[in-house]
């Protein structure tokens, strides 16, 4: 893994090992922390639903995991940050990790929908209201120190995708990757998919934590992170189409010959990727990539593209459509800001031929 922090712990797997597989292993899957890790037995988890509810509830581990018809799912996660190492070429941006793209991964998922507690605590009309989710890692970004909490209308709540997940790939769901339960919220950038989740809180406005309310807001390029109003912005939700090469990476040299370029797509919430154009001249000229099947609307689809590449200097770009009939946007200088968040731009690796 490529450690950007130790505490707390933030690392992506190289770019290559994502090529490997369309379901990613844990072992090489993204990890995203804002605090260190709390360790909770699944025999001492309680999960509290309140707010505006009928009847609040407490479910133990026991009870979320055998009460509940289980569903699964395969769904990617994305860092809000992910692609942030591209932005940094245009301007530094000061005091975030230098995320590449491999800030995203791809797992199946196993859990109780977040729908069915909901229903079981009397919740059934969106109403524009919000579900607010609460656990114990405590984290010093904010000041003061607070524990880490983030919200989803409920609408997105009460879709069918969204779980209360206790596995990962078949197994127990790890303890870095929010064990023994997390919330995943498929098509939403990562931060949403909060960790450890310990209360569902169910209320008339967005969650007022620091990692809502303030943390994962798109500013202008001109504003100054440190006297902007920490609410203003955009308070990120949904993910952009976005997509990465990832064999071979920027500024690797690679022989001369046939190579096969690949990578991923990612259309983000309930999209469909429907095309990938690759390019081996910086943009000039196109062929379109092979794609592989996509495992379900919340996943990634990988890509690839063979090539006869000729000795010296190449710039390889991709760029994904998806079923809306959306392109990625090419310019990376045209999306920067100053928090360093969704770099859907078109992904390049500049690589040297060798004879």
């Amino acid at each position: 893994m490529v450690v950007h922090e130790t505490t707390p712990f933030n690392a992506e797997p190289p770019l290559a090992v994502l090529a490997r597989a369309d379901i990613t292993p844990v072992s090489d899957f993204y990890s995203r922390n804002h605090g260190p890790v709390p360790k909770i037995e699944p025999r001492d988890w309680r999960l509290s639903v309140n707010g505006l509810v009928e009847r609040e509830l407490t479910l133990t581990y026991d009870e979320l995991t055998s009460h509940f018809t289980p569903h699964t799912l395969i769904a990617t996660l994305q860092c809000a940050g992910n692609r942030r190492a591209g932005f940094n070429e245009i301007e530094e941006i000061e005091g975030e990790d230098p995320w590449r793209g491999g800030a995203t991964s791809t797992a199946q998922w196993r859990g109780t929908r977040l729908a069915d507690v909901l229903s079981a605590a009397g919740v059934t009309d969106p109403g524009g209201l919000h579900v607010a989710f609460a656990a114990p890692d405590v984290s010093e970004l904010a000041s003061p120190p607070q524990e880490y909490g983030s919200s989803i209308p409920l609408s997105k709540a009460l879709s069918p995708e969204v779980l209360l997940a206790w596995e990962m790939n078949g197994e127990p769901l790890p303890e870095v990757h929010g064990g023994p339960v997390r919330v995943v919220v498929p098509g939403y950038i990562g931060a949403r998919s909060v960790k450890w989740v310990t209360a569902i809180t169910v209320q008339d406005k967005p969650s007022d934590n620091y990692f809502q309310a303030q943390a994962y807001h798109v500013l202008p390029a001109d504003a100054d992170p440190e006297t902007t109003e920490p609410s203003a912005g955009i308070s990120l939700s949904s993910i952009a189409l976005n997509s990465e090469i990832l064999v071979p990476e920027d500024g690797a040299s690679v022989s001369a010959g046939r190579q096969t370029v690949r990578g991923y797509a990612f259309a983000g919430d309930g999209r469909f990727i429907e095309r990938v154009d690759v390019s081996l001249d910086g943009g000039r000229s196109w062929r379109q990539a092979e794609l592989q099947a996509q495992r379900s609307p919340w996943s990634w689809r990988m890509w690839s593209c063979d090539a006869d590449l000729a000795p010296g200097g190449v710039e390889i770009v991709a760029r994904a459509w998806d079923s809306s009939g959306t392109m990625q946007p090419e310019s990376a200088a045209k999306l920067w800001n100053p928090k360093g968040y969704a770099n859907n731009s078109w992904p390049r690796a500049r690589v040297t031929v060798c004879e």
